[in-house]
């Protein structure tokens, strides 16, 4: 199994939805490594939700449940979407300020490379989000 980062801007799709309606396609990456990140998917990966824009913070957690396949969307055979459903919302976000000041992450591709919408997590960089959360 592996861990990824998904961030999304919350005005065109946030957290509330994906919980709403159970799962989705997620669509829209244009980014070569990206698209590699996404064709690295399987089946049962788990999977941060990052509100990027004002809110910077991961907000969820979720997997993979169909791994890559052609976007239907798109003439664009380099295109890849994964469906992916929830599993549930962090008690309390983590914010990106939280995880920058954090030195043992500031080698994780989150923090170096900023733009990048899909991104790797190691187990411990997943750990510890999710640590993040639950403090109180």
């Amino acid at each position: 199994m592996a861990y990824w980062l998904l961030k999304t801007e919350p005005s065109d799709y946030a957290w509330a939805q994906l919980e709403q309606t159970g799962q989705t396609t997620w669509d829209g990456v244009g980014n070569a490594q990206a698209l590699n990140n996404m064709r690295a998917m399987a089946v049962g990966d788990e999977l941060l939700i990052y509100h990027s824009g004002s809110e910077r913070a991961v907000v969820g957690t979720a997997k993979v449940i169909k791994s890559a396949y052609p976007d239907p969307q798109s003439d664009d055979a380099k295109r890849v979407v994964v469906d992916i459903a929830p599993v549930r919302a962090l008690p309390q976000p983590v914010t990106l300020a939280q995880i920058k000041a954090e030195p043992q992450l500031s080698d994780w591709a989150l923090v170096r490379q900023s733009r990048l919408s899909v991104v790797p997590c190691t187990l411990a960089q997943w750990q510890w989000v999710l640590q993040q959360a639950e403090q109180h």
